[in-house]
């Protein structure tokens, strides 16, 4: 097994805390334990349970509540209204009006009629296999050392023994009422049992309190993997075929592959990339087994399902650097891997079945580089990837001990277009209106641009934030993660005039989400001085970073877009000084009307390739802004003739609406040139200024 494997799992049960806690608390405590380690069971995946007495809110007497994981929710994270609740004895009752397998699908608007005190959790498929074994608490889990024997060509007989008649063995079988029944008896029939593993699925354990269920889930799944790691054979994946690139090869690689994937397979949906190249990824696309076990997909429905039926395998090859090859073949194997999925999905079909979904991978493994996945938003594309790392450490396993085998193809086709899974999938929001696209802001750190960011994020956007200012960088990061999750947003320190770190800017965003859509030019700096005042130092900050630094990035967008060939929308936050001349400020309102002119220039060369470039003029934004912190407050107070805190009430008035101007309403004007509401609008300069006769455009 892998070093992550060789890791003793910890008991982390604190008898102190659970000591405060009632029987459902308990339970929950124990989840987030189990939850919190992807070597126990994978985000969203397993669940746990506990029969609890407790008073009926109707007729007062006492009754015993299964309290169960209900759809969809995550043992790591998840709260204690994460819970279904319902009457055990009206889902025993639920025994007498089952028809049978062919029919099992009908239990489960049932399990509603069984609901305890009004809960509204929605209940899980896997509320049967927990309401009939005959033992108080029960988990189920996915971890990787336990699937691996599941996995494995003769996995009942390992089951044997690895764990001495200790656990029994049910075969695959996809999970609804009938493997509730069968566990349940299962488990009735053998008290000496502690659990039992399902055939490519996982493992239920149970034990009589909530303490002694946590400690015989971990003592069983640190049993298998000390068993496996003891028994598979030497080396792994038969041996390395392909070495490993060099880290900064491989990055390379990867920036380059990521949008012109991202890019072939958007059509119908936005994708949002993530890679990885983790040692289990690396030692398996190395490896020798690498194109006979990537085509058997993985074994457990909840790896299957984040992963699709199989990977696509990229043919790099790191000994001879054959990119160019690749990238030339790229639309031929992408067209066949979904002409594959297409005749998979015609030949396991059934008369009411879905209709087909999105005919592309998933997973793309590329030989001495990595892993990428790609999924409709960020945290889907990572946990996809952190699934697959699952199947590696699965197939590992069983085909150090065994033979591995895969989901069978129609038992497969049967978990993805399950009727009850559609159901679930219709019942999920509408995507946001940027849901899938990927933002780059510069000045991302200060007062425009955290408001751009986060009105971008609101929208759905992923986001880099750019910026100089490190620590304002790394606060504005953190705020944005706490908010939105740790997928939403990463940070890339950024001096907009450095050629060398702008181009590596784009790299670290294509690394990080697949690609780029918007393009928000906003990082800047203001200054005043007479013309005969003005050093050539000072005229040349201006020009590098409002001339040169709009042109740098925009540059390397119009780069990445043109690989990824999906179009996209660059805007500049120019200012009202790019159209209307202000005294004393030459440097500055000369820069600033470089980039409106800019702006047009490349609305003129993008709009071949759907690129919209499109201006918006600010004025006034004192609050929040970086600019207005130091001398230029300063030096506008002292032209007004007023005192620094009365400067935002003399721009009020001066204003035509009387009105103060703020970085939200900046942010407002960019999300409108970086949604489909502006969609056929290029080259154009929005003012955002509450009103200035000056600077109306001509």
């Amino acid at each position: 097994m892998s070093e992550a494997a060789d890791m003793r799992l910890p008991n982390l049960w604190d008898d102190a805390v659970a000591a405060g806690l009632d029987e459902p608390g308990q339970l929950l405590y124990r989840s987030n334990l189990l939850g919190v380690d992807l070597r126990i069971t994978n985000f969203g995946g397993g669940n746990t349970s506990a029969k609890v007495d407790a008073r009926d809110p109707l007729t007062r007497a006492n009754v015993r509540v299964l309290w169960v994981k209900g759809s969809g929710g995550d043992l790591g994270s998840m709260k204690r209204d994460g819970f279904a609740t319902l009457y055990l004895d009206k889902l025993e009752s639920l025994k007498g009006l089952y028809r049978g397998l062919a029919e099992e699908d009908e239990m489960v608007a049932l399990f509603n009629h069984c609901t305890f005190d009004l809960n509204p959790r929605a209940t899980s498929i896997d509320t049967p296999l927990h309401a009939f074994v005959p033992h108080r608490h029960v988990d189920h889990v996915h971890a990787d050392a336990l699937i691996a024997v599941a996995a494995s060509a003769d996995a009942e007989r390992l089951t044997r023994e690895v764990f001495g008649g200790k656990l029994g063995f049910l075969p695959w079988q996809r999970p609804g009422f009938d493997l509730g029944l069968k566990l349940g008896e299962m488990a009735s029939r053998h008290p000496e049992y502690v659990g039992v593993i399902l055939g490519g699925h996982g493992l239920f354990t149970w034990a009589e309190t909530s303490k002694a269920c946590y400690e015989t889930t971990l003592r069983i799944i640190q049993q298998a993997a000390d068993w496996l790691a003891a028994h598979e054979q030497k080396p792994s994946f038969g041996g390395t075929k392909v070495e490993t690139a060099a880290p900064e090869k491989r990055c390379d690689v990867a920036a380059i592959l990521m949008p012109l994937i991202r890019g072939k397979i958007s059509a119908d949906e936005r994708k949002i990339g993530h890679f990885t190249d983790a040692p289990e990824v690396l030692e398996f696309v190395n490896s020798n087994s690498l194109t006979k076990l990537a085509p058997l997909g993985t074994s457990c429905p909840d790896h299957f399902l984040r992963t699709k039926i199989r990977p696509l395998v990229l043919p790099y090859d790191p000994g001879r650097d054959n990119l160019d090859e690749v990238i030339a073949g790229l639309d031929d194997l992408l067209a066949a891997y979904r002409r594959d999925y297409a005749a998979y999905y015609e030949r396991c079909k059934h008369p009411d079945s879905p209709a087909m979904r999105d005919p592309n991978a998933v997973v793309y493994l590329a030989p001495g580089i990595g892993m990428f996945t790609f999924a409709k938003d960020k945290a889907t594309a990572r946990i996809a990837g952190e699934f697959y790392v699952n199947a590696i450490n699965v197939m590992r396993g069983a085909s150090g001990v065994s033979a591995y085998v895969g989901l069978a193809e129609q038992e497969a086709f049967n978990i993805e277009y399950w009727l009850l899974e559609e159901a679930k999938l219709q019942r999920l929001p509408k995507p946001k209106p940027l849901a899938g696209r990927i933002a780059y802001v510069t000045g991302g750190a200060g007062g425009i641009g955290g408001a751009t960011a986060q009105r971008l994020l609101d929208e759905g956007a992923c986001v880099v934030v750019a910026d100089i200012d490190e620590e304002a960088l790394k606060e504005r990061v953190a705020a944005i993660a706490k908010r939105y999750g740790r997928d939403a947003a990463v940070g890339v320190k950024l001096d907009v005039t450095d050629e060398a770190a702008v181009i590596a800017s784009f790299e670290e965003t294509a690394l990080a989400f697949g690609g780029v859509d918007i393009v928000v030019s906003n990082a800047g700096i203001a200054s005043a001085s007479p013309v005969e005042d003005t050093s050539l130092a000072l005229w040349q900050k201006n020009i590098d970073i409002l001339a040169t630094g709009y042109f740098l990035v925009s540059r390397e967008a119009f780069r990445l877009l043109q690989r990824q060939k999906t179009g996209g929308t660059i805007i500049f936050v120019a200012s009202k000084n790019g159209l209307a001349a202000s005294a004393g400020a030459s440097a500055y309102c000369a820069a600033k009307a470089s980039e409106i002119h800019l702006a047009r220039c490349l609305a003129l060369e993008g709009a071949a390739h759907g690129i919209r470039v499109n201006t918006v003029n600010p004025d006034a934004v004192l609050r929040g802004s970086k600019i207005w912190e130091g001398e230029w407050r300063q030096q506008r107070a002292a032209s007004n003739k007023v005192g620094e805190d009365q400067l935002e009430e003399v721009y009020r008035q001066r204003s035509m609406l009387k009105l103060s101007v703020f970085p939200a309403d900046i942010a407002e004007g960019i999300y409108f040139f970086a949604s489909d509401l502006s969609a056929k609008s290029t080259g154009n300069i929005l003012n955002i200024d509450a009103g200035n006769a000056q600077a109306f455009t001509r």
